[in-house]
């Protein structure tokens, strides 16, 4: 599927685009509130800017898709493959990532507020000035992880060890 047919489809009043092929697809500035991309390969997917609000991008494989400066609030995430996203400054408020893959992603910036981080793998990503304010942290592996002047981040039953940056920039 290209990106002008998803567009095109999404403008007919389409939501439904589950186990669809999109990688590498240019979608700046996409409005696609509530689309369902679940099990979709989106791999190095083009989307900064773009409205994701309220979408399903369940079991979706996002690895190295740009998503810098999205809106992916109140979505479902849960065990999507992000590894190595560029999701700086993203707003994920309220979303699910519960067990998702976000090794070596970036969300720097990035607004969490409420966000279910449960069992997610975070190791390696830069969550520094991130919003983790009431994100739920349990059993998320941040080993490696940096969490430099991360904004009311909740750890105690997070996975870290001695490589992880906490908030204030100490290691453990």
């Amino acid at each position: 599927m290209t990106a002008e047919d998803l567009l095109r489809q999404y403008a007919d009043g389409k939501r439904d685009f589950q186990n669809k092929s999109l990688c590498s697809a240019y979608l700046f500035e996409a409005s696609l509130l509530g689309i369902d991309l679940s099990g979709s390969q989106l791999d190095s997917i083009h989307l900064p800017y773009a409205n994701l609000n309220q979408s399903n991008l369940q079991q979706a494989q996002l690895q190295n898709a740009e998503l810098g400066n999205a809106q992916i609030s109140q979505a479902n995430l849960e065990k999507a493959n992000l590894q190595k996203a560029n999701l700086a400054r993203a707003s994920l408020r309220f979303t699910n990532l519960a067990g998702a893959d976000l090794q070596g992603a970036t969300l720097q910036g990035a607004d969490l507020c409420g966000a279910n981080l449960m069992q997610c793998n975070l190791q390696g990503a830069d969550l520094s000035r991130a919003n983790l304010e009431r994100a739920d942290l349990t059993k998320a592996n941040l080993v490696g992880a940096n969490l430099f002047r991360a904004n009311q981040a909740e750890l105690s039953q997070a996975q870290t060890d001695s490589s992880t940056i906490y908030p204030d920039g100490h290691h453990q």
